[in-house]
């Protein structure tokens, strides 16, 4: 299996919060700011982990516009 790289505009003064919530489920996918005034980021999906980090996200979007591009 093979690392799968998402891309998504977010609220970009979230950004860091979003971060940082990936940052505290190790291992699960890293987030890259591509373009911070765009509030563009790249998932880097860990594999075997794309039902996880879609049921964050999913959870994340109650409180945070994300859109997958």
């Amino acid at each position: 299996m093979r690392t799968i790289y998402k891309n998504y505009v977010v609220e970009k003064s979230r950004i860091g919060f979003l971060k940082f919530i990936f940052e505290a489920h190790d291992g699960l996918a890293v987030i890259t700011t591509l373009d911070a005034k765009k509030g563009l980021v790249r998932f880097a999906i860990a594999p075997g982990c794309v039902n996880e980090t879609r049921t964050i996200l999913n959870d994340l979007k109650k409180d945070i516009s994300i859109n997958e591009v």
